[in-house]
């Protein structure tokens, strides 16, 4: 308790003694010690809940590295081969908000990590999105929460009317035209239970 106390005095003590010395500084230097206290506060608020999170947040920064490159293989790899046309990676992983000068640094360092891991995301959407319209153009029998722009043309659940012709003007129209081939499927029809 008289630690506490202590603890106490001795901070109104130095808040007394900065004020005094703050008063007599030239305003130039008032920008740097209100960034400093800013900082403090910032720190003091984001030290227990925030500061231990850290770790596991930017953990998350690995997976995206690996997503990133096993992706980008993965469609300069097939892509050519399936004839679907390539995603242009600067289009979905555009890292530019941390040049804005009145961010600090940890926060230049946030939209660094934020930009890069939703721009990977999207990324990986848009060619698992191509992926999927390739070979499995056929809607789910509820609409997905989040579809895809191609979601809309694919193949209605169930419908296998004019299946194979469908799925082929599917394919053509990814493809830009460059695929005309018609998929193997089983025209035998579904069985029916007993």
């Amino acid at each position: 308790m008289a630690f506490m106390d202590f603890r106490t005095h001795l901070r109104g003590r130095l808040a007394g003694g900065r004020a005094a010395v703050d008063e007599k500084r030239a305003p130039r230097s008032q920008g740097f010690s209100e960034r400093f206290a800013d900082f403090k506060k910032t720190l003091k608020y984001m030290w227990t809940p925030v500061m231990l999170t850290l770790p596991i947040i930017y953990s998350v920064a690995i997976a995206f590295l690996i997503l990133d490159f096993f992706v980008t293989a993965y469609m300069w790899i097939c892509f050519p081969l399936y004839k679907v046309p390539l995603v242009r990676r600067r289009d979905y992983i555009q890292i530019d908000r941390e040049r804005m000068p009145y961010l600090r640094p940890y926060q230049k360092l946030n939209c660094l990590y934020c930009s890069y891991g939703n721009g990977v995301l999207a990324y990986a959407s848009e060619i698992a999105a191509r992926t999927e319209a390739y070979w499995c153009p056929i809607k789910h029998e509820k609409d997905p929460v989040a579809k895809h722009k191609y979601y809309d043309d694919f193949l209605e659940y169930g419908d296998d009317c004019d299946f194979s012709k469908k799925w082929s003007q599917n394919r053509y129209k990814l493809t830009e035209g460059k695929v005309k081939t018609k998929p193997r499927i089983n025209n035998k029809g579904v069985k029916r239970q007993k």
